[in-house]
């Protein structure tokens, strides 16, 4: 990862997956969705096909995770795999950043091995397992991350440890999703905040390898130090543009969609569900219709002059 590429390609499937959650979420509150995620149906009521019931965001979490393990360990040229100098009678440890890497890389890579298993191989999909992997990745990335600052210099200290604080929060938002889910704001922020951690990969790219100046930042210039935290605040307010650019584009379409239906009241709504929400995750108390998740054991219709009932 302590290449142009090694940040890039992190930076960029980060930054994916938050303009997915920024869509995701805009739709959910436009929609008035009880759940981020509608559950998928049971696994005996599922189609053939299984690629179509894996989301997005598990997908490039196992493809970036194979591509920078892979990268991080047999780079062109190289071998990092050694975990010891055997024929060093101390045996040290060497090549410990890459494999502080490949660690933090290995844990999204099970957690899109959880995804997988969930959405695909399990009788009933278990969401709550799903966010308790992400969670745990996450929390590893925070440990890494804080025994990487060894060994660097000022300038890199303060980029990797400024990034420390949205993933901080982004792993205290998947924590508290797993008990409490449903939480529209929870949503909103877990959207900005991987949206503001994937631009600041981004801007760690360019400012370790690849400077828009063309000039190399110093990190012994105390100016340059008090930039790199200026501009982390900036991503902070643009990640915050961004979702509220990507909200407006949504409700635009939403409402462009609605007009052409013939019928105003002919539009997506979930079944009422009152306080009981974090019930759809339970197995036991979903039963499913084509068109709508309900909690009770009749069916569900949706009507165009009326609404869901169950």
């Amino acid at each position: 990862m302590g290449t142009l590429l090694g940040h890039l390609v992190p930076g960029l499937a980060i930054y994916f997956v938050g303009l997915y959650y920024a869509v995701t979420v805009s739709q959910a509150l436009l929609r008035g969705q009880k759940l981020l995620f509608l559950p998928l149906p049971p696994r005996n009521k599922q189609g053939q096909r299984w690629w179509p019931r894996v989301r997005v965001e598990g997908i490039v979490k196992m493809a970036a995770g194979v591509t920078l393990i892979l990268g991080e360990f047999f780079p062109p040229g190289t071998n990092r795999f050694a975990l010891m100098d055997w024929e060093d009678p101390r045996r040290p440890f060497q090549n410990h950043s890459s494999w502080q890497h490949a660690t933090i890389f290995g844990f999204f890579l099970f957690s899109a091995l959880v995804d997988l298993t969930s959405q695909v191989w399990l009788a009933q999909q278990s969401m709550k397992l799903e966010r308790a992997a992400t969670a745990l990745a996450l929390l590893v990335t925070l440990l890494e991350m804080i025994a990487h600052l060894e060994h660097k210099n000022a300038l890199e200290i303060r980029v990797h440890a400024l990034l420390l604080l949205p993933v901080f929060l982004l792993a205290l938002v998947f924590i508290i999703e797993v008990w409490v889910p449903g939480q529209p704001p929870l949503w909103v922020l877990k959207a900005w905040l991987t949206l503001w951690s994937g631009s600041w990969m981004l801007q760690m790219t360019s400012i370790l390898y690849a400077p828009l100046s063309g000039q190399p930042w110093r990190a012994d210039s105390p100016s340059d130090l008090a930039f790199v935290t200026t501009f982390f605040c900036w991503h902070l307010g643009l990640g915050a543009v961004v979702l509220a650019a990507i909200y407006g584009l949504c409700s635009l379409c939403h409402h462009r969609r609605s007009s052409w239906v013939g019928f105003p009241a002919a539009k997506y709504q979930p079944c009422p569900i009152g306080d009981r929400s974090g019930e759809l995750e339970d197995d036991t108390a979903v039963s499913w219709d084509p068109q709508c998740v309900l909690l009770s054991q009749k069916p569900c219709s949706l009507s165009p002059n009326k609404p869901a009932s169950s």
